[in-house]
C-alpha cells in the first residue's frame, strides 16, 4: 500500500462512528502506512495503531457517563467539559492503558493536526516531532474552543485541530500520499453553516486575532474541503467511508445506547465497503 494514507475527521463523540471503522479495519488486519488525525480521529487513530481492539469503544462508550470524562461539574471546577486530564492521563496510562511499546515500534506516520493560536494556521506533528509528547499533542488536538484550555507545546498555543483543517487531506497528498481512504462523521449531504458568534470570540480570545478569524472562517474551509474531496472521489483517488445514515449523536453526547449505535454503524458501514476498498487498493497499486 505505498504512498497511501488514512485521513480521520474530528467531530467530538461523532467520532465514534470512526472508531467503529477502524475496529473492523484492525479485523480484516489493515493498516494503512500513513495516517493523519484530527481531535477525535487522532485519539481513536493513535488506538488503531496501538492495534488495540476494543479499546476505542471501552474508553469512550463504557467511560463516557463517569463524571470525569465529560459532565457540567467539570466544567465549573476546571472550565473544560471534557476531563482532559482523565481522558489523556488516568485512562490512557491507568485504566485502560494504551500499548506505547506496539505504538511506537509500528512502521505507520501518524500526523496529529492542530491549530496555532497565533498564527491562525494548521499545524501538523509526526512522530518525529511530537517523540513521547503523543497524548499532550493529541490533546491539543482535541481542545475545543469555549471548552477546553489553550494548550502551550514547543512554544506553541494549541487548540483544536478542526477549526483549521477539519478533514486533512491536502496535507496528506502533500506528503506524497497518491490516493487516502478518508472517514468522515458526517453524511453525504451536510455541509457547514456560518457562525456568528464573533462577539463571543472577542470576549474569550482578544489575545488571538488571528484564530478568531479562523474559526469565523471555517465554514468555508471546511466546505472547500469536502468539495475537494469530492472531486477526488470522482477521479478514482480518494475512498470516502462516510455514515450512511443520518446522525443522532452530536460533538457532545454522553447516551451511551446512541453511541453504541453509531459505532456499530461504524463497523456495518465499513464492512459494507470493505470489498470495494480492497478492489480499489488493488487497482490503484
Amino acid at each position: 500500500m505505498k504512498d497511501t494514507g488514512l485521513v480521520l475527521e474530528g467531530g467530538g463523540m461523532r467520532g465514534i462512528y470512526t472508531a467503529g471503522v477502524l475496529e473492523y479495519f484492525m479485523e480484516q488486519d489493515l493498516y494503512v502506512p500513513y495516517v493523519i488525525g484530527v481531535s477525535a480521529g487522532a485519539c481513536f487513530g493513535a488506538s488503531y495503531l496501538s492495534r488495540q481492539k476494543g479499546r476505542n469503544r471501552k474508553v469512550n462508550i463504557d467511560y463516557v457517563t463517569h463524571p470525569n470524562y465529560l459532565s457540567l461539574q467539570n466544567y465549573v471546577r476546571h472550565r473544560q467539559l471534557f476531563g482532559m486530564d482523565f481522558i489523556f492521563d488516568e485512562i490512557p496510562n491507568s485504566l485502560v492503558p494504551f500499548d506505547y511499546e506496539t505504538f511506537y515500534k509500528g512502521p505507520e506516520e501518524f500526523v496529529i493536526t492542530a491549530t496555532d493560536c497565533h498564527t491562525g494556521l494548521p499545524v501538523y506533528f509526526n512522530k518525529k516531532d511530537y517523540g513521547n509528547d503523543m497524548l499532550t499533542v493529541i490533546r491539543a488536538s482535541s481542545s475545543l474552543p469555549f471548552i477546553a484550555p489553550v494548550i502551550e507545546y514547543k512554544g506553541k498555543h494549541l487548540l483544536d485541530g478542526g477549526i483549521t483543517d477539519s478533514v486533512p487531506i491536502k496535507k496528506a497528498e502533500e506528503d506524497g500520499n497518491k490516493r487516502n481512504i478518508v472517514v468522515l462523521t458526517r453524511e453525504a449531504s451536510y455541509f457547514k453553516k456560518k457562525s456568528n458568534i464573533r462577539w463571543l470570540l472577542n470576549k474569550a480570545y482578544r489575545q488571538y486575532p488571528n484564530l478568531i478569524e479562523a474559526i469565523l472562517m471555517r465554514h468555508k474551509m471546511y466546505n472547500d474541503t469536502i468539495t475537494h474531496i469530492r472531486e477526488q472521489e470522482k477521479q478514482g483517488k480518494v475512498f470516502v467511508i462516510r455514515p450512511s445514515s443520518a446522525l443522532k449523536v452530536g460533538r457532545i453526547e454522553r447516551n451511551q445506547r446512541k453511541l453504541e449505535e453509531l459505532y456499530s454503524l461504524g463497523i456495518e458501514d465499513a464492512k459494507k465497503e470493505f470489498k470495494r476498498l480492497e478492489n480499489w487498493l488493488k487497482a490503484t497499486n
